[in-house]
């Protein structure tokens, strides 16, 4: 079963069990998702799906921030109720050591294609290297900071 197909069946799910939070959360994602389908003429894999969910943790993640700055706790807990929702869609994530090996193993194949250890300067082209190999897998921000500590001086 494709997470698409999963997530279909648990909208239907949340449908049956009159469970309201949980239904709109999965029709914004289910939204986003057709969007992007439609927008690129394209059919979602896992992959794109991941994509997805992971913007949207973020933009929670943002507004939670946002919510609790403003003192709206009301509204920081709708977003964190949503964020509960989405993370079951995706995999389970590596840990900071994890990526830290992922990366400096990374850095090395770079370094041995360049003839030469890459340094901040590079820091884009590892970055592209580490996105396609950990998307989805690993935070973001946290792949960001391991590439910045690896490609330190």
């Amino acid at each position: 079963m494709t997470l698409k197909e999963r997530i279909t069946d648990d909208m239907k799910a949340a449908m049956r069990a009159k469970d309201s939070e949980r239904l709109g959360t999965i029709r914004l994602l289910t939204a986003a998702m057709k969007q992007k389908e439609v927008d690129e003429r394209i059919e979602m894999d896992d992959v794109a799906v991941i994509a997805i969910v992971d913007k949207m943790l973020k933009q929670r993640k943002d507004s939670i921030e946002a919510f609790e700055k403003a003192g709206r706790q009301d509204l920081a807990d709708k977003e964190k109720t949503e964020v509960v929702v989405l993370q079951a869609y995706l995999p389970a994530r590596l840990s900071a050591d994890e990526v830290a090996a992922e990366v400096k193993a990374i850095v090395a194949e770079l370094g041995e294609q360049l003839g030469k250890t890459p340094g901040p300067g590079e820091m884009g082209k590892v970055m592209g290297a580490v996105k396609t190999r950990l998307a989805g897998k690993a935070d973001m921000g946290q792949v960001s900071a391991a590439v910045k500590a690896a490609l330190a001086p």
